[in-house]
């Protein structure tokens, strides 16, 4: 048991470790606003890593990109722009869907999201109709083909969209605007997010490692009472569901303006802290620092829904539906971990090789993004 259980940690740590190494998925962002009924402008930031995959840059292959061997492809990133972004318009006068045409012509910019570097391309659409006053499908091809987990974040006169391998169309109505298709929208982006955020994921897993715990004698043992484990849970997740909410809903309403860079810092910290102190208990009752560090969280989540931009129409009601999304990710997460922690609370191999085991892993990568977030 115990030659397979040091096997299956091998196994989790690589493979925490190669998924840690990918902290940001691959994810576009696309904005265009109407400057008239027919006209739309805006912006398709691409990550400099993602485009280089299609277009070759290192013009003298030193291995390093440099801005002017991106500025020399503009040509080059104008034609993939063609061939990955179709639009069509549909009016209400009318079933028939009518081609519209983008065209990119302005100098490239640089971004950056998550401390990555993204090439900003400008973007201009022409429909044959007036578009902005009734609905515009946008279709999506780029980098699907060498990375099928690709997101595009849509952003169309303040209505915001994802577009995946599995949905690569999405229609944009702007004629019936509705609080359900906002507000299903930013649930779903909130599960997303929970989902896809590994640091959020570790550090609710380091917490929960224990909550089916107790110290006694120096030595971590199994809580008998199944009640007193739903209880202690209970109250750690809404510790940190209500620090997490109370500053993402401050922050995305533009109440706070935390440094992005010190936020991500901490959340590697909280990690770090937490997985540390299942193994080298400092604080045993983690209901008040958990609340502190889900402060830190929530900061982190809005700086996600700051990247998709808020409803125009229904401000408050996207920060509560992406807060609601979050949730229901982080209640699937431990409606999957907790029964089988309840399962393993009493068996040795689980308090003296798997607990301990898990949270030094999750430490290391704590350490990782860490030194990378510094």
């Amino acid at each position: 048991m115990k030659i397979f259980i040091r096997h299956l940690l091998c196994g989790v740590c690589l493979f925490l470790v190669s998924t840690a190494q990918a902290h940001q998925l691959s994810t576009s962002y696309i904005t265009l606003d109407a400057t008239n009924d027919s006209q739309f402008t805006g912006s398709w930031q691409i990550n400099v890593t993602d485009l280089e995959q299609q277009i070759a840059f290192d013009l003298n292959q030193d291995g390093d990109i440099a801005w002017h061997e991106i500025t020399a492809k503009h040509s080059a990133i104008s034609d993939f722009v063609l061939t990955s972004l179709t639009a069509k318009s549909t009016t209400a006068k009318s079933i028939d869907e009518q081609a519209c045409a983008f065209s990119s012509s302005a100098p490239l910019q640089l971004d950056s999201h998550f401390n990555q570097p993204y090439v900003v391309i400008a973007l201009q659409l022409a429909c044959p109709t007036a578009a902005s006053n009734d609905a515009l499908t946008l279709a999506y091809t780029a980098f699907f083909e060498t990375d099928a987990n690709h997101k595009a974040i849509v952003t169309i006169n303040q209505q915001t969209r994802v577009i995946s391998k599995d949905n690569p169309a999405q229609t944009f109505d702007f004629a019936t605007s509705s609080y359900l298709t906002t507000f299903n929208q930013y649930v779903y982006q909130g599960v997303l997010h929970i989902w896809l955020g590994l640091d959020h994921i570790l550090f609710l897993i380091a917490l929960l490692l224990t909550c089916v715990l107790v110290r006694k004698t120096s030595k971590w043992q199994g809580i008998e009472s199944k009640a007193t484990i739903f209880k202690h849970t209970a109250w750690i997740v809404t510790a940190f569901t209500l620090a997490h909410s109370i500053t993402l809903t401050a922050t995305a309403m533009q109440l706070v303006s935390p440094n992005s860079r010190w936020v991500e810092l901490g959340i590697a910290i909280s990690v770090l802290f937490a997985a540390l102190n299942n193994i080298w208990p400092l604080v045993i009752r983690l209901g008040w620092v958990t609340f502190a560090f889900g402060l830190l969280h929530g900061m982190g989540f809005a700086s996600v829904l700051g990247e998709l931009g808020l409803s125009s129409d229904y401000q408050l009601l996207s920060v509560l539906a992406f807060n609601l999304g979050v949730e229901i990710g982080q209640l699937a997460i431990l409606v999957v971990a907790l029964p089988v922690l309840i399962w393993a609370r009493n068996y040795q191999w689980y308090q003296k090789w798997v607990m301990p085991a898990g949270s030094l892993v999750i430490a290391i990568i704590a350490v990782q993004w860490s030194l990378e977030r510094i």
